[in-house]
């Protein structure tokens, strides 16, 4: 069996893939956390820190995205059309990039996922994928208008193309009307965790510590 094989294929036939098998027995010892929450707030400044103090891979779906957006190749012009009218990139690409870097981390004691599952198929694909559900679910919870403002200033300063108030407000709208179903799900499976993102930086950043602190 190959021990790397990129994954281009819908997702229906994801589980035909001869490296998942490797993927899911390596996953099987390992944390994985999600952390989910709109669009500015704060989910990767808080996953880049608690990957720092819990020895995780940090995996940003939006960064690998954004990675392959810039590539001169016809699926990154793709992504990069998708993500600049502030749509959902389908999710055969998003499993194809995310099994891909959870691969390449096999060393790593745990994964923080940020940005993922934006919707309930992504959800239930990557639990079919993967053989069982995340440890836990972090939900940072952000007003409309604080995460807005996060976003312009960001714009201001940083070099996201999508980080204009037209593409903020369609990224927003896209994130409401599909995360609904993603919050319910894990919390019939007693998996969801809400931690209020209007706090400052640290103490958000102790309440994450905590929830990771209780895991068995």
């Amino acid at each position: 069996m190959k021990t790397h094989m990129r994954v281009t294929v819908l997702a229906a036939s994801l589980a035909d893939v001869p490296f998942l098998s490797l993927t899911t027995e390596k996953l099987k010892s390992q944390v994985i956390i999600f952390v989910i929450g709109g669009p500015g707030s704060g989910k990767g400044t808080q996953c880049e820190r608690l990957a720092a103090k819990y020895n995780f891979q940090h995996l940003g779906v939006g960064n690998l995205l954004r990675a392959e957006a810039g590539r001169p190749t016809g699926q990154g012009r793709q992504i990069k059309d998708i993500m600049l009218k502030g749509a959902l990139v389908p999710l055969g690409f998003v499993l194809d990039l995310l099994n891909d870097s959870l691969l390449k981390g096999e060393e790593a004691k745990g994964f923080l996922i940020d940005g993922f599952p934006r919707e309930l198929n992504q959800a239930k694909e990557f639990e079919r994928v993967v053989g069982r559900p995340p440890n836990i679910v972090i939900v940072l919870d952000c007003s409309t208008e604080t995460m807005i403002q996060r976003l312009l200033l960001r714009g201001q300063t940083g070099h996201r193309a999508d980080d204009h108030e037209v593409g903020i407000r369609q990224r927003l709208e896209t994130h409401y009307s599909l995360c609904e179903p993603v919050l319910t799900y894990y919390q019939h499976k007693n998996l969801l965790r809400n931690i209020l993102g209007e706090e400052p930086e640290d103490a958000i950043f102790t309440k994450c510590c905590s929830v990771i602190d209780s895991l068995p």
